[in-house]
């Protein structure tokens, strides 16, 4: 990965798969800290929208033992830096790391999350919705996709 730039991570499964979405965040963790890659973006697609409702990436625990597990593997980080909850990862990663964290807007108002793309009452502050000439684009130029 020492040539990728822009590296897209799209979840396009519900909370019916939830390690998916532990998978996300690991890989886009990854992606910044360990191979340095100057520009992840997480992208919740349409069967992703579901996890971007407040509250649902919360539901989703770090627990003691999956930190010290992932802690193990990484250098430089102990168990007590990890947060307890994906949301709280999600956003560290977001505001610390840079990582861009989007949906698909359209399909938040197929999903009933929001009125229009504009509506972003009932998703979490840090995930902004996009419309889908910027989901295309964000597929189209992408050096490297890993769909989850």
């Amino acid at each position: 990965m020492a040539n990728t730039e822009n590296f897209l991570i799209v979840v396009n499964s519900g909370t019916d798969k939830p390690y998916n979405h532990y998978a996300a965040c690991v890989v886009a963790f990854l992606a910044k800290n360990v191979a340095k890659i100057p520009n992840v973006t997480i992208y919740y697609g349409p069967y992703g929208v579901a996890m971007t409702k407040k509250g649902e990436l919360a539901k989703l625990p770090i627990t003691d033992d999956i930190k010290n597990l992932i802690a193990g593997q990484v250098e430089g980080l102990s168990a007590s830096m990890l947060p307890d909850n994906l949301e709280q990862l999600a956003r560290f990663e977001k505001d610390q790391l840079g990582v861009n964290i989007v949906s698909c807007g359209t399909f938040h108002v197929i999903d009933g999350a929001g009125k229009s793309i504009e509506d972003t009452a009932a998703i979490e502050d840090f995930i902004v919705p996009v419309k889908l000439p910027d989901a295309a684009g964000a597929l189209l130029n992408a050096d490297k996709i890993h769909y989850l």
